[in-house]
């Protein structure tokens, strides 16, 4: 397997993108315009990016979705991006407008709900995967994009 660095290096060389298996590393600044990435909802979230220190998902509610009552391996950092969310977590409850930011410690239980209309998530799991988030076995890279699911960035 290639290193990040090497991955890096190489495409900083040829100016373009390298594909290594499934993974897209293209090193340098990346951005993306969060209310314009198509995405279809909690069944369909997009990556935006994926590397070991993090890895970014865009994910959209319908009135009225819920992530329901769940925890993640790593710290979960959730930016609501559009719309309003109901969000519960140690026994509090909160509506959270567009431009509020959340954190959840690693294996913190929480859940997440459209309210209102229509919501934009941005989430940011660090560090990816985190400790015990793939069982034994299964394979941890973390550079890899899902094969439908992702988003590019602007270019």
């Amino acid at each position: 397997m290639w290193s990040e660095h090497a991955v890096a290096a190489a495409w900083r060389a040829s100016g373009e993108p390298l594909d290594v298996g499934q993974t897209r590393y293209r090193g340098g600044m990346e951005r993306w315009h969060i209310p314009s990435v198509e995405a279809s909802g909690r069944r369909e979230p997009k990556v935006l990016f994926s590397t070991p220190e993090c890895r970014a998902v865009v994910i959209d509610l319908s009135d009225g979705d819920e992530l329901g009552d769940h925890s993640v391996h790593e710290r979960a950092v959730v930016e609501v991006v559009a719309g309003e969310v109901q969000v519960s977590a140690g026994g509090e409850e909160t509506t959270c407008a567009a431009g509020t930011l959340l954190t959840f410690a690693p294996g913190e239980r929480h859940a997440v709900r459209a309210a209102g209309g229509a919501a934009r998530l941005l989430l940011m799991l660090a560090p990816w995967p985190g400790e015990g988030h793939y069982r034994d076995g299964a394979d941890a890279d973390a550079a890899r994009m899902p094969s439908r699911g992702s988003a590019e960035p602007i270019r």
